[in-house]
């Protein structure tokens, strides 16, 4: 059998129950890592134990608590006796403009979004003595504004430059830190858009140069890239995943549920 990239290795993906985390899961298990998952759904964590056996373990882990983060790394070292891989995956979005924004919402998306990828960082970097890679989720957003998610877009913004510095400041340790960067994604949390709003689906068509769809595995494939020796000398970037969309610009949302709206009325 040939070597697989990940053998050896140990992983910890948070928010790795679902979507792109799990797809990752998935992908370390067969390259050859343990990997240790954190999500605030404590079922969909057994699931996945349940389906990738031995190899994967799970706790429930909120990523904005740090006693939280703190005790899913601990398990991690009891578990399987070392770190080389973070996933800071988890994250959150919201919806709405900024005039009628609520604060309380507002903070919980950066604290999931950005302060979550900090203690990720922080309590693998402190595991990771003879270095490791860390990677981070951060978005399309990141770099493109999107009506009415200045919350998901500074966040994701913010955690770009979170990455930068932490490479900057960890590098002397041999730890590498990246994000990846994706565009839209079909996943549970985004099914909705395409049962609901097709338009807007649509319209992230036409503004991608590629006509291909990004699946959660595309992006479980970089995010192994990046965790395997095969990307030593790469750190502080963000990695775009977008199809290109980054070079043309982003659906406006409030349009188009306006125009949704408006249907469903003259329907009803």
């Amino acid at each position: 059998m040939p070597e697989r990239r990940l053998d050896g290795k140990t992983a910890v993906v948070t928010g790795g129950a679902s979507g792109i985390g799990l797809a990752t899961v998935r992908r370390f298990v067969a390259e050859g890592a343990r990997v240790m998952v954190g999500d605030v759904d404590v079922d969909a964590v057994a699931r996945v134990a349940s389906e990738l056996g031995p190899h994967v373990a799970g706790r429930r882990c909120d990523v904005s608590e740090e006693a939280e983060v703190a005790a899913l790394f601990d398990a991690t070292e009891e578990l399987f006796g070392r770190l080389d891989i973070a996933f800071a995956n988890a994250g959150i979005g919201s919806f709405a403009t900024i005039v009628e924004t609520d604060l309380a919402m507002w903070k919980r998306v950066v604290e999931v979004n950005l302060v979550g990828p900090l203690l990720t960082i922080k309590h693998a970097a402190q595991r990771m003595p003879t270095g490791g890679a860390i990677i981070a989720t951060s978005s399309l957003n990141a770099v493109q504004a999107a009506n009415g998610m200045s919350a998901y877009c500074a966040s994701k913004a913010g955690l770009a430059m979170l990455v930068q510095v932490a490479a900057l400041e960890l590098g002397p340790l041999r730890i590498r830190v990246n994000a990846v960067a994706p565009g839209l994604v079909r996943t549970g949390l985004t099914e909705g858009m395409w049962q609901m709003l097709p338009a807007v689906v649509d319209d992230f068509d036409e503004n991608a140069p590629l006509d291909t769809e990004t699946s959660p595995e595309d992006v479980a494939s970089l995010v192994t890239f990046l965790a395997s020796d095969e990307s030593a000398s790469i750190t502080g970037t963000l990695q775009l995943i977008d199809r290109g969309a980054h070079t043309k610009r982003y659906p406006d949302l409030p349009a188009h549920l306006a125009r949704a709206a408006r249907t469903d009325t003259a329907a009803g």
